[in-house]
């Protein structure tokens, strides 16, 4: 599973995970893959197509409950910590350490939002390696 190869030529090599975290480009490309794992998620718990928005909060509280905070600045909104946690989660998917059904798979497991998301930031922090 893990890829630790560039999959597109456009995917930096990052030293840390604050840079991922922190890259605003990553996230705009995040906040699309986020709502189409999500909206992946809901179709299959739901038995139709589905497409959805994630709200930030969600994103934001997931990121806080996952000891994520601390890789990053001291001043950070809400908005900034839910294009952190796009950022992350399309780094994964990008390096090939975590595929988009695994991503779905994991956002379908409970009604909890905010716990699903978290379990997925985890489990790309636990599966991510810097040089």
């Amino acid at each position: 599973m893990k890829g630790h190869h560039k999959t597109f030529s456009f995917t930096k090599n990052y030293e840390n995970l604050t840079q991922v975290l922190t890259d605003r480009k990553l996230a705009s490309l995040g906040d699309t893959y986020v709502n189409f794992a999500c909206s992946l998620a809901l179709s299959s718990i739901n038995g139709k197509p589905t497409g959805v928005k994630v709200k930030g909060s969600v994103l934001a509280e997931a990121v806080k409950k996952t000891q994520l905070r601390q890789h990053m600045p001291s001043r950070m909104t809400r908005h900034m910590l839910a294009d952190a946690a796009e950022s992350l989660i399309v780094y994964a998917w990008l390096r090939g350490d975590i595929t988009i059904n695994e991503t779905a798979t994991i956002l379908a497991k409970s009604k909890d939002q905010v716990e699903d998301f978290s379990q997925l930031l985890t489990t790309i922090k636990n599966r991510i390696t810097f040089p």
